[in-house]
C-alpha cells in the first residue's frame, strides 16, 4: 500500500520514483581500475549504472556513469554495467580520469 501512496505523492510532486544506486557486492578489477556496478532500480526495472575508480585513498580518481539501458534482471544489469565500464575504460584511457 505505502508503494502506491508513494507513486501518487510523487506524481503530484514531481518526484522521481528511482530508487539510489545499489553498490554491487565486490569490485570488478580492469586494467588496474576497480569497477563497481550500482544499478538503479526503476519501476521493478533496473537502470545501467556504476562508478570506475583507480588508485587508492586520498590519490583514488572516480569516474561515474549512467546510462538509459533498462534491464528487468539485476543479474543481467550488473554483467553489462562491467561490459559498458571496460569499454569506456578501452575508449577513453587516461582521460577518463582528467
Amino acid at each position: 500500500m505505502a508503494g502506491i501512496m508513494d507513486s501518487i505523492r510523487n506524481l503530484f510532486s514531481g518526484g522521481s520514483t528511482s530508487k539510489p544506486p545499489q553498490a554491487a557486492n565486490e569490485p570488478d578489477t580492469y586494467r588496474d581500475c576497480l569497477i563497481y556496478a550500482e544499478p538503479m532500480e526503476e519501476g521493478g526495472q533496473w537502470r545501467l549504472a556504476g562508478r570506475i575508480v583507480k588508485g587508492d585513498g586520498e590519490a583514488a580518481k572516480e569516474h561515474k556513469f549512467i546510462r538509459a539501458d533498462i534491464f528487468s534482471n539485476r543479474n543481467e544489469v550488473e554483467a553489462a554495467t562491467l561490459r559498458k565500464a571496460r569499454q569506456i575504460i578501452d575508449e577513453q584511457g587516461a582521460a577518463l580520469f582528467k
